[in-house]
């Protein structure tokens, strides 16, 4: 997979995060204090660490499975494996990375996954 790709990839996977953990801190005063005390580029590096519990608690469903989806692509890139589906091993378009950057399933087996879950 291209750097260049893959790196604005990274920009833009820390910066959904960061949206995130700035948008709850705007209506929870306690995770506001835990993200005013985060460096800028802990951001990244937080995908290699356990979420903190207070965290856990602010932070609904949906956004709890948003960031840990991210951490792991994060992580992906980090061990070189972004890009790739997981089950099949093919590259995964980089339309439909640019569309959700933490896609783990090609198309194809995105589909199939879905078809079995009906």
């Amino acid at each position: 997979m291209d750097k260049e790709f893959v790196d604005s990839m990274r920009t833009l996977l820390v910066s959904q995060k960061r949206q995130i953990l700035e948008t709850l801190a705007a209506t929870n005063a306690d995770f506001r204090a835990i993200v005013e005390e985060m460096d800028p580029k802990d951001f990244a590096d937080v995908a290699s660490d356990d979420i903190d519990r207070k965290m856990i608690e602010a932070l609904g469903s949906q956004d709890i499975k948003r960031i840990r989806a991210i951490d792991a692509a994060l992580s992906r890139i980090q061990q070189g494996h972004y890009g790739l589906c997981v089950k099949c091993g093919k590259k995964i378009p980089t339309e439909r990375l640019q569309a959700l950057p933490y896609a783990v399933l090609c198309i194809e087996c995105q589909k199939g996954e879905e078809r079995r879950n009906r």
